[in-house]
């Protein structure tokens, strides 16, 4: 089985695939995120199926990278007569055309004289890895599963058949490209491959534009625009919602039973995907997210689930696969999440911050999106003393949470900000104001612990937790006091991975078999509570540190292995990707010598 970090990212924004260095298209769901896998041998072994354009034997891979500010995706193999290259992308722009809402663009080429490759595609669909009917349409080869067609077509002279290798030769003068369309309840669209060449091209040159349209200042930028890319491939176009990964059981621990299904949308990512568009200047994106969030949570409101399907729907219930042999041996497989049904305040914060981040940069909320706020903070006000699950979803039993009694405070301060411009009957604002010091006070008192200097994850506790990070961005402590900095430096000296890693709690301390990697989000969580805390030195050399361990492709997994440096986890992880541009909008921010204002959770 290869590295996670093996694998590159291919997407349209309705649904994504991974490719392997040797050209396997190991995983994609259709007909979107959520659906069922057609090519699933990531987790399901070869008989869940998969799709392989590449060398035809043994071939070096001498270049490997994304065409700069795009999502296309190119591969160079040394061959014994010269360079064979595949450039791969699924195409993003179908609207207004007689299209396929998924067509995936591989091409062949070669360099220096003719190259020996090989096509073996094995579609199987979903958990029992069913066969499809297969015809031929025309130029079209089509497997059929009763409502989901999917068709491969090529302007190779061989033809293509089906579970077993097909040569092909490519000549520098001819190009072979393959094209797969998908219909799902819709007619089956024929595209051909010179149209599908030239769609690829346009893609790629809408997402340049894209692109040069993020804030030319940013420090790293070229790292920040990837992690965009791949924030923007992660969101489903049609209702605007941020999977947490396109991936589901990709082990937290190789082996091990940490193997959840994130292909999902969390409101704590989407909010905090809001402040990452917004403060580079992507505002559609940002009021985008905000959208689908208030669209989701409209029949639950003011309680806000955990997490949602793409098209705001409680996520379905948690199970196992049968028989799926998992990525390594990592069983079970499963589809569903469990956690769907926690109580966490901390969600709340990050959501009320949200909106705040977005009324703070000129863009009022709505009356609708205002009163949803208000529902959120009333019910924050309401149910602040009561214990929850925490931020890290672990399944036992309920606790007072530090972290989430911070962003409790949090969702009130922010609320309370923005009655300022949009308006608040006065029993209202006194009650969130009565509640917001008590939060504050009982924090304070409750979850500090002066022998440690620092603040803990629990009342009562010595165990710390990384999510503590957030203290120096809220506003309930000075960023640079005794008690901010001491809590930094204990999480940095109790939570180390080793290097700039981090664990996001004690290792062991959830209930689980097993154990996990360092948390790679925590990582830039501590980039920028430093940052704000006036350590801009530290972390600076912190995030160059972590940008080293991105894989070759500049993406990352949800954690890390702290002694080999493998990438763990779903993949590649929203999360991480918006706590790395947070980290360099800290950063940008700390160049400048004025303080931020106080209670400024991102940096303006």
């Amino acid at each position: 089985m290869r590295p996670i970090a093996d694998y590159g990212l291919l997407g349209d924004t309705r649904t994504a695939a991974l490719v392997a260095s040797d050209g396997s298209l190991d995983w994609l769901c259709v007909p979107r995120f959520d659906g069922e896998p057609v090519f699933g041998r990531l987790v399901g072994g070869p008989a869940a199926g998969s799709f392989r354009v590449g060398p035809a034997g043994a071939a070096p891979v001498v270049e490997r990278h994304y065409l700069q500010h795009t999502t296309t995706l190119q591969t160079t193999w040394a061959t014994p007569r010269g360079r064979l290259t595949l450039t791969e992308g699924m195409v993003a722009e179908v609207a207004g055309r007689l299209l396929p809402a998924t067509v995936l663009v591989r091409r062949l080429s070669a360099e220096g004289g003719p190259a020996e490759a090989v096509l073996e595609v094995d579609p199987r669909l979903g958990e029992r890895h069913r066969r499809p009917r297969v015809r031929r349409r025309g130029q079209d080869l089509v497997f059929e599963w009763g409502s989901l067609a999917v068709s491969l077509t090529s302007d190779a002279p061989s033809a293509i058949t089906v579970g077993s290798p097909v040569p092909v030769t490519v000549t520098p003068d001819r190009p072979v490209t393959f094209v797969v369309a998908v219909a799902h309840r819709e007619p089956l669209i024929h595209v051909d491959p010179r149209l599908a060449w030239r769609l690829l091209a346009e893609d790629q040159a809408r997402w340049r534009e894209w692109s040069a349209q993020v804030d030319q200042d940013l420090p790293f930028r070229e790292a920040v625009v990837r992690s965009l890319l791949t924030l923007r491939l992660l969101t489903y176009s049609p209702s605007g919602a941020p999977v947490a990964a396109p991936t589901t059981s990709l082990p937290e621990e190789a082996g091990g039973v940490r193997n959840w299904d994130y292909r999902y949308a969390w409101p704590r990512d989407a909010s905090i995907g809001v402040a990452a568009f917004l403060n580079v200047g992507k505002v559609r994106e940002a009021r985008g997210f905000l959208w689908w969030l208030l669209h989701a949570s409209r029949l639950q409101r003011p309680r806000l689930a955990v997490m949602f399907t793409l098209d705001g729907r409680p996520a379905p219930p948690e199970r196992t696969l049968r028989d799926w042999p998992g990525y390594a041996h990592s069983v079970p497989v499963r589809v569903g999440n469990g956690a769907a049904g926690q109580h966490q305040l901390d969600a709340y914060g990050w959501v009320v911050d949200a909106a705040w981040v977005l009324v703070r940069a000129g863009h009022p909320l709505y009356p609708e999106t205002w009163r949803a706020i208000r529902g959120f903070a009333d019910l924050v006000a309401t149910r602040w003393q009561e214990p929850d699950a925490g931020i890290w979803e672990v399944r036992g039993d309920a606790a007072h949470h530090v972290h989430s009694k911070l962003m409790g405070w949090l969702a009130l301060d922010r609320a309370l900000r923005i009655a300022e411009t949009h308006g608040l009957p006065a029993p209202q604002r006194q009650r969130w104001l009565a509640a917001r010091q008590a939060i504050g006070e009982q924090v304070r008192q409750r979850g500090f612990a002066p022998d440690l200097g620092s603040y803990t994850r629990i009342y009562g506790s010595r165990d710390l937790d990384a999510a503590l990070l957030v203290l120096p961005l809220i506003g309930l402590e000075d960023p640079r006091s005794p008690r901010v900095r001491g809590t930094l430096a204990a999480i940095r000296d109790q939570l180390s991975a080793g290097g700039p890693l981090l664990h996001r709690y004690p290792p062991g301390d959830d209930g689980l078999p097993g154990g996990e990697g360092a948390f790679l989000p925590c990582s830039f969580w501590l980039v920028q509570a430093l940052a704000c805390a006036g350590l801009r030195s530290e972390a600076g050399e912190l995030f160059e540190q972590m940008l080293r361990r991105a894989s070759p492709l500049g993406l990352y997994a949800e954690e890390m292995d702290p002694g080999t440096g493998e990438q763990l986890g779903n993949y590649p992880q929203a999360l991480t990707h918006a706590a790395l541009v947070q980290a360099a909008l800290a950063l940008r921010e700390s160049m400048d010598t004025t303080p931020a204002p106080a209670g400024a959770a991102v940096p303006e």
